[in-house]
């Protein structure tokens, strides 16, 4: 990885540690993936217009490094806190 491609991974770390800090992200991480390295979030979204106003917050998605994401609404969370 460049040093540009690890800066970009800290500011998008850092991008979901806050969110994860305010409460709208529940986790985030690397997938060990034998495939290739990606990553997975469960972020809390009112609709599908926030779900896309938090991702085109992250730098990574605004980088020049080909990160993508793809966002997949659920029915239904459940978290030792209840249903969401």
């Amino acid at each position: 990885m460049s040093d540009e491609g690890r800066q970009t991974m800290r500011e998008h770390v850092g991008y979901w540690t806050t969110l994860a800090k305010s409460g709208r992200a529940l986790d985030f991480g690397s997938v060990a993936d034998p495939a290739g390295t990606w990553g997975v979030g469960v972020a809390l979204a009112e609709d599908l217009n926030d779900a896309e106003r938090l991702r085109d917050g992250d730098p990574a998605m605004g980088s020049p490094h080909g990160f993508r994401t793809e966002i997949l609404p659920m029915f239904q969370l459940v978290t030792p806190e209840g249903n969401h």
